[in-house]
C-alpha cells in the first residue's frame, strides 16, 4: 500500500482558450495515476510576469492527493503541458497551458530539476489567492502563512472569475 501525499498544482494559461483550457487540465490533473483530485479552485485572471507584452493569464491551483512521488508527479505534469501544446520558447513566454509543482507536503528539495516549496510562489498573487482559495490554512515551508503571503501581493491585479 503506498501512502498518500498532498500536492498543490498551479495552473495558467493565455493562449487560446485559456479558461476551457485550464478546465480541460483540472480534468487531467484527476485522471493521473494513483492520484485524487480533491480540490480545485476558482478561475483567476492576473496580470502577465516577466514578459508583460503578452495577454492576461488565467489561474488556479488544485490540490491533489496521489501516491505518486514528486519527481514522478512533475513527468505527469510535464506530459499534460506537452499534450496541450505547451512550447518552451522563452522565460515567460506566452502558453497555452503551464503546470507547476507548488508543495509536496511539507518538503523542501532542490534536486534533479525540482524545487520545492516553488520558489516564486510566495511572492505572486495570481498562486497565492487560489491556494488560500482552498487550503486557507496552508502554511509554505521556510516562507509561513499563505493567507500572509497573499496580504503582502495587495498590489498585484488579479481578478476571481468563475468557480471551477
Amino acid at each position: 500500500m503506498t501512502s498518500e501525499h498532498t500536492a498543490f498544482i498551479a495552473l495558467g494559461s493565455n493562449l487560446g482558450e485559456p479558461e476551457a483550457h485550464l478546465r480541460r487540465a483540472i480534468a487531467a490533473l484527476a485522471a493521473l495515476p494513483r492520484t485524487r483530485l480533491e480540490a480545485a479552485s476558482s478561475l483567476y485572471r492576473s496580470a502577465p510576469v516577466g514578459h508583460v507584452d503578452q495577454p492576461d493569464f488565467v489561474n488556479a491551483v488544485a490540490r491533489l492527493s496521489s501516491g505518486l512521488t514528486p519527481q514522478a508527479l512533475l513527468a505527469s505534469l510535464l506530459g499534460i503541458e506537452k499534450r496541450f501544446g505547451r512550447e518552451r520558447t522563452f522565460r515567460n513566454a506566452p502558453r497555452t497551458l503551464d503546470l507547476d509543482l507548488l508543495l509536496y507536503d511539507a518538503a523542501s528539495m532542490d534536486a534533479d530539476g525540482l524545487v520545492l516549496p516553488h520558489p516564486r510562489m510566495h511572492e505572486r498573487a495570481f498562486v497565492l489567492a487560489p491556494l488560500v482559495e482552498i487550503a486557507p490554512d496552508c502554511v509554505i515551508p521556510g516562507r509561513g502563512p499563505a493567507a500572509a503571503l497573499l496580504a503582502a501581493c495587495a498590489d498585484q491585479r488579479i481578478e476571481k472569475l468563475t468557480a471551477p
